[in-house]
């Protein structure tokens, strides 16, 4: 499930902060898996890694944007 930008800039702060949270969440029991040795798609890593970040950034110009 790739993370679209287009569909994330279309959200609100606020529903952004909530994508954020749940992908960190999973990171976290990613995290969990690899450390029991069962993770089933490692690939899920980078991709997770990659949305939290694509949030991050449009939460960062939006700041910027209303300074």
């Amino acid at each position: 499930m790739k993370t679209k930008i287009k569909q994330l800039r279309e959200l609100t702060k606020e529903e952004l902060i909530q994508k954020e949270q749940g992908f960190k969440k999973e990171l976290f029991e990613l995290n969990y898996q690899r450390k029991l040795g069962a993770v089933e798609k490692p690939a899920r890593f980078r991709a997770v890694k990659r949305s939290i970040a694509k949030i991050l950034t449009i939460i960062r110009e939006r700041e910027l944007k209303n300074e």
